[in-house]
């Protein structure tokens, strides 16, 4: 009987840390919004995720890492001017640079508002950004369930940081971001 109750003990903290856990992003239902100054009035855009590496501990989210792939290419910037001179060599250069990518490297916080530092990698430029986050259930969800969520990641970026600085007379330089992502473990 001791043996059995030194043995549940010694499991018990394996079991209630349970580590990060592979989330997979639904693409069709996420958005990675952007919103730019165009000649005085605000203006946004979208861009398509091309894949996601998301380990999340719920419980410990200094633990989770999160690995990105945005579309540059595939961009759309609200208007098809706005579009082309976004794509070209002096914005995002998308001929040569045809993807953004994101890798996390430390993230703050619990549930209700975290932190997320990570180097972006623009036209081949890194820098560290830090984005804010929070974390939702799903609608339709149960209290408890935690394998459908939503994360909503909001920040500004300084594209001239990027060399993304072609049509400063046109362009504000800050990109403000607005990222929903629905993922499912």
């Amino acid at each position: 009987m001791l043996r059995t109750l030194l043995l549940l003990f010694a499991l018990t903290p394996t079991l209630a840390a349970a580590g990060p856990e592979s989330y997979r992003l639904d693409p069709d239902r996420s958005t990675v919004g952007f919103s730019y100054d165009f000649d005085g009035a605000r203006k946004s855009g979208q861009m398509p995720v091309s894949s996601a590496d998301l380990l999340i501990d719920l419980d410990n989210l200094p633990a989770s890492r999160v690995l990105v792939t945005l579309n540059a290419a595939g961009a759309r910037a609200g208007f098809i001017f706005a579009t082309e001179a976004m794509k070209s060599r002096k914005v995002l250069y998308t001929a040569r640079f045809p993807e953004i990518h994101f890798r996390s490297t430390r993230i703050v916080g619990d549930l209700r508002g975290a932190k997320v530092t990570g180097d972006l990698t623009v036209r081949g430029v890194t820098r560290q950004v830090v984005l804010d986050a929070r974390l939702f259930r799903q609608r339709g969800t149960e209290p408890q369930d935690r394998r459908n969520l939503l994360v909503e990641l909001t920040g500004a970026i300084p594209r001239s940081a990027f060399g993304a600085n072609g049509y400063p007379n046109l362009v504000g330089d800050e990109i403000g971001l607005r990222i929903i992502a629905r993922i499912t473990r």
